[in-house]
């Protein structure tokens, strides 16, 4: 066997969970590896991951040995990939030096998460969403409040406050990198290259991330509160937020596709299916059975933003516009049927598939990299929770 193909596994472990219930389990595999190394041949360890699925039975759910075979076989090729891998760089090379299975890692980590709650998928586009809206793509949305530090955190403010999700999958990631490559992979390329392989894992399209942010020393829950489009905002200040940060309208109408996935709160929706008059009758009815007028009651119960398929990442949104069916106000005001700014592209986004999904992720890479921190600003954290 060439010296590029072997590896030698020193450990095992792997974090399984039911998954399809009774038929399988699905199982988040850790392993230190030696591996050679293409540019002198010498052996070094590497943590690698992977995922595999096996038969549900009282065996594999407690011990897996069963099928510890199956684990090395796919361990052994996922460090084999990633070494012979080395040689054929495409334009997201900058951790191929540093952390060569960077990547691999981060998308095995979402595949699993997004596997286990398909609803995961949306709530990591939107942590990226969130992070980058405020003061650049910085990670500086997964810090905690630090009194130490002079800052109160982004967490609590208003557009976060009870509804941001996906920490514990970034965490997850982080500590996976930290052991395979301390102190080289930054939380906010994490995010960018989580939301991408969400998107991806949903059936959505992909794009190269580009690669090489800082993460910030700093946040602030007051430019959260103030640089966050909310879900009451009108078309003019949708069409401001997304101007203040050097976006588009046609990048404006293609990111707020990303609503073809995920749930909203009651709280958020309310005013919407009691007050607005841009809203299918029935549609409207359906979301009053489970959303009561009285704030305070029901505030935190759930509703897709896409009732046609709520995990499926397709252009359903869209055509849900058209029909008035926008859950949020904030999604039917991209689309009044009178001629305004945005009705065309709605339209457009709702009969091609294809080109929302090339303008989405044209629009992907432009918001990632709004404000990003590069060279010596910012640092690259070890908690993603906190300053070094």
């Amino acid at each position: 066997m060439n010296m590029s193909n072997r590896c030698i596994i020193k450990m095992a472990e792997c974090l399984c969970a039911s998954f399809f219930p009774y038929k399988y389990v699905l199982c988040h595999c850790t392993a230190l590896l030696q591996v050679p190394l293409p540019q002198d041949g010498k052996w070094r360890h590497r943590f690698y991951c992977c995922d595999i699925m096996a038969p549900d039975d009282a065996s594999s759910r407690k011990h897996h040995h069963r099928y510890l075979p199956v684990l090395v076989l796919a361990l052994v090729v996922a460090a084999a990939a990633a070494v012979a891998g080395a040689q054929q760089l495409s334009s997201e090379d900058y951790y191929d030096g540093s952390c060569p299975a960077a990547l691999l890692t981060i998308r095995s980590a979402v595949a699993t998460a997004v596997l286990m709650d398909p609803r995961m998928g949306a709530s990591l586009l939107r942590l990226h969403f969130h992070d980058c809206f405020v003061q650049g793509c910085d990670a500086s949305v997964l810090l905690d409040d630090d009194a130490a530090a002079g800052f109160t955190g982004e967490k609590g403010a208003g557009p976060n406050a009870g509804s941001l999700r996906g920490f514990d999958v970034i965490d997850n990631v982080k500590m996976l990198l930290e052991l395979l490559c301390p102190q080289t992979v930054s939380c906010a390329d994490i995010l960018a290259v989580a939301a991408r392989d969400a998107v991806e894992q949903l059936g959505g399209p992909s794009w190269t991330v580009p690669l090489g942010r800082r993460d910030a020393t700093t946040a602030s829950a007051s430019l959260a509160n103030s640089d966050l489009p909310g879900p009451t905002s009108n078309l003019n200040g949708l069409l401001n937020a997304f101007s203040n940060k050097g976006l588009s309208t046609t990048d404006m109408v293609a990111l707020s596709g990303a609503h073809t996935v995920g749930r909203a709160q009651c709280r958020n929706c309310r005013a919407r299916i009691y007050n607005d008059t841009d809203i299918d009758a029935s549609f409207a009815a359906g979301l009053r059975g489970t959303c009561p007028a009285q704030a305070g009651s029901g505030d935190g119960a759930l509703e897709p933003l896409d009732e046609t398929s709520p995990d499926a990442f397709d252009n359903d949104y869209y055509g849900n516009l058209l029909s008035q069916r926008g859950l949020l106000h904030s999604d039917q005001a991209l689309f009044g049927g009178g001629g305004g700014a945005t009705d065309a592209l709605v339209r457009t986004y709702a009969s091609d598939a294809g080109q929302w999904g090339s303008d989405f992720a044209a629009a992907m890479v432009r918001m990632a990299s709004i404000g990003p921190l590069t060279g010596t600003d910012g640092e690259i954290r070890v908690n993603c929770r906190r300053v070094n």
